[in-house]
């Protein structure tokens, strides 16, 4: 029941149905749920270690503002991990993982042009962790799990009305095409690249 919670409300909190600042009070999300207040409470603290809440012991509980300073931070690190997630992986791609790539950006193009920004955001995020996959770093993942929550909800909050569409689809075919040339130093640049333009673009849009 705990983990069901847990879903349900990071899932509301990534979409904006929780809006930052919003006050969550244990018996109301336990009604709503419709759970008892011990799952809700465990849940609430599984959310406030990945950074979705804030509490003040004993008098409120609120959902965790955005914070684009600290933003600059979250990405920085992102694009430093994902940049060594590449260069270990660059031994390891075969044909098949760049075809994998090359599939997983078609469905993000796609996507985008429907608009549903939450499942191109998935596609974005599978697109990235089949690089840290072929790395073979099992260390990685567990780094970057919970930066990538809150990655994910800064852009969702920030893109719901300026998504950038073709942008990142083709920041990914300019990494595909430097593994494809064996070209490592462009190929990092290109990963940093799109980390650091998504940032851009979030900037510009507030």
């Amino acid at each position: 029941m705990k983990d069901e919670a847990y879903n349900i409300l990071r899932k509301w909190i990534m979409i904006g149905k929780l809006e930052p600042g919003a006050k969550l009070r244990n018996q109301d999300l336990s009604d709503t749920l419709g759970i008892s207040r011990t799952p809700v409470r465990e849940a609430l603290l599984q959310l406030e270690n990945d950074g979705l809440v804030v509490t003040k012991a004993n008098r409120w509980t609120l959902v965790a503002p955005i914070d684009l300073e600290s933003a600059k931070n979250i990405y920085s690190i992102v694009w430093s991990l994902e940049s060594l997630a590449l260069e270990q992986a660059f031994p390891r791609f075969s044909q098949a993982d760049l075809e994998g790539l090359e599939l997983l950006n078609e469905q993000l193009n796609k996507t985008m042009k429907v608009g549903d920004k939450i499942k191109a955001l998935e596609i974005d995020n599978a697109f990235h962790d089949k690089i840290i996959e072929i790395s073979n770093n099992s260390e990685l993942p567990k780094l970057l799990a919970s930066l990538k929550i809150k990655i994910q909800r800064i852009e969702i909050h920030y893109f719901s009305q300026n998504y950038a569409r073709y942008a990142t689809y083709n920041e990914h075919l300019q990494i595909i095409d430097t593994i494809k040339k064996q070209d490592l130093n462009s190929a990092l640049q290109a990963i940093q690249n799109n980390w650091k333009n998504s940032l851009k673009r979030i900037q510009q849009s507030t």
